[in-house]
């Protein structure tokens, strides 16, 4: 199976900030070398920002990370991959999840539901390598390798990486998201975390992956522990930063999506100082 070519790096935002972020933006990220951009934040099945990003940009990819089942229906989702794909071939990758189960009325044990939807995925024509499943646990991993391209983690960390990476093989793709803010001020990012992290502290999935990885109730339980919100939010100098993402491609990963925090007005001055230390200019 042929992996995405997304490039080493993205860059990870909610879809709505990819609606509001002008031509000229979107084009300079383009232009810094950031191979994809991630619109998270469970956008709907008609996914039309999508067309409007690759219609002002030339390289970018756009891959949604991710599209929640439980709220929009496989067919509707695949009539959107089809119009993307004819207008854009592609450039466009359909990232698919599970989601949060505290806000899930009717929520059914993930794997189960995600089979089900990829089986749907399938007969309404979407190939198996350019879709990528969230994937946290074992056997949602394992799953993604068999079903996509391979796995999209969210708020997990290097060595989260390198067990995604035995779990799945060689062959298939890594795309995790870490966050950063790019201050030298320890505690100004760890305030700027703790606030990008609260609702995810309250999200089992979360949780129950970040005690895997070995982190205590103490960490996990709100606000966080210091070595919990360091470990998911890469912060310090540029070249410090740099590191930290470095290291998921050393564990495995094929590609790694950024996330800036520190709002719209900083995203793209944060890429530019980071391009250079990433080896993208």
């Amino acid at each position: 199976m042929t992996n995405p070519t997304l490039g080493t790096f993205g860059v990870f935002g909610l879809f709505e900030q990819w609606k509001q972020l002008t031509a000229a933006q979107l084009r300079d990220i383009d232009a810094l070398g950031y191979g994809a951009i991630w619109g998270g934040g469970s956008p709907s099945a008609e996914l039309d920002w999508v067309d409007s990003v690759l219609e002002t940009t030339e390289k970018l990819q756009v891959a949604t990370g991710i599209v929640n089942i439980w709220a929009s229906a496989a067919g509707p989702v695949a009539e959107s991959f089809h119009r993307i794909e004819a207008a854009h071939p592609g450039r466009f990758l359909l990232g698919i999840g599970a989601g949060h189960p505290e806000l899930v009325a009717e929520y059914k044990k993930p794997y189960h539901a995600l089979t089900e939807y990829l089986d749907k995925l399938d007969g309404y024509g979407v190939p198996k390598e350019r879709r990528i499943v969230a994937a946290l646990g074992p056997q949602v991993l394992k799953l993604s390798a068999r079903r996509s391209a391979g796995a999209h983690p969210y708020l997990t960390t290097p060595e989260h990486t390198a067990q995604a990476r035995g779990l799945v093989g060689p062959d298939a793709f890594i795309a995790p998201a870490h966050k950063v803010v790019l201050t030298t001020d320890a505690e100004q990012a760890r305030t700027v975390a703790r606030e990008a992290l609260g609702i995810y502290l309250k999200g089992t999935n979360y949780v129950n992956n970040w005690k895997r990885l070995g982190f205590t109730d103490t960490d996990v339980t709100t606000p966080g522990s210091d070595a919990l919100i360091d470990a998911l939010v890469a912060h310090g100098s540029t070249d410090a930063v740099a590191a930290r993402l470095n290291e998921h491609l050393a564990a495995g990963a094929n590609h790694v999506a950024v996330q800036v925090l520190t709002g719209p007005d900083q995203l793209v001055p944060t890429l530019t100082e980071l391009a250079g230390p990433l080896g993208l200019s």
